[in-house]
């Protein structure tokens, strides 16, 4: 053990996976099934968009040599724009989708770390390490703050 201040005092020292707590955490499977219904709409209408560019670019392929010049030219612009909308969308779909899982997992974040600091208090740890090289399964409080958290989530 570490020792402290004055001789004999020992450090109650602990450790968790931060990781395996993201993962097994009931609130973050909760969080992850929220997101894709909130996102299941728009994530399909850009399946639909993409279906409709590679069509769209397909026939323009296929029948560009019997088109006249204008009509080619025509149907290149439309899929230009078709293509402009698709990579928009995509993009927002993106940036909306991130922005929305930094909060839930800020949300999340929050309630380990409330649990964390519990369970320090309650059994009197001095220090609790979310990171480690190496960690001895002795004071490994994972499973106690992925317990507490389960709990929390009913």
């Amino acid at each position: 053990m570490l020792w402290a201040g004055s001789v004999g005092a020992e450090v109650k020292i602990g450790f968790v996976n931060s990781q395996r707590i993201l993962n097994d955490a009931p609130q973050a499977a909760k969080a992850k099934k929220k997101l894709e219904k909130e996102f299941e709409k728009r994530d399909q209408e850009l399946v639909k968009l993409s279906k409709q560019l590679q069509t769209t670019q397909e026939s323009l392929e296929k029948n560009s040599v019997a088109m006249p010049e204008s009509e080619r030219r025509t149907k290149e612009r439309e899929f230009n724009e078709l293509n402009r909308d698709f990579l928009r969308k995509q993009r927002e779909f993106k940036e909306d989708l991130n922005l929305r899982q930094n909060e839930e997992m800020a949300a999340i974040y929050e309630r380990v770390n409330k649990v964390i600091k519990g369970i320090a208090e309650a059994e009197k740890y001095d220090i609790i390490f979310q990171e480690a090289v190496y960690a001895n399964q002795r004071i490994d409080l994972t499973d106690k703050v992925i317990k507490a958290l389960a709990e929390t989530a009913k």
